[in-house]
């Protein structure tokens, strides 16, 4: 997570829709060391940085 945001801090939705993301990660992840996941971490790292900016208001 980003550096100042803790679990507390992500509404539900957020938490459901990093759970899927994780998920599908790791699906991808299973189907070898060479599959690229860096578009989930994106998004993920986007849903983190829009909890940060509301957190921060």
């Amino acid at each position: 997570m980003a550096d100042d945001l803790t679990a507390a801090d992500l509404t539900l939705g957020e938490k459901a829709r990093i759970g899927v993301l994780i998920a599908r990660a790791a699906k991808r992840g299973a189907a070898g060391p060479g599959v690229d996941i860096s578009d989930l971490t994106r998004r993920i790292e986007r849903i983190e940085c829009q909890a940060l900016r509301r957190k921060q208001k």
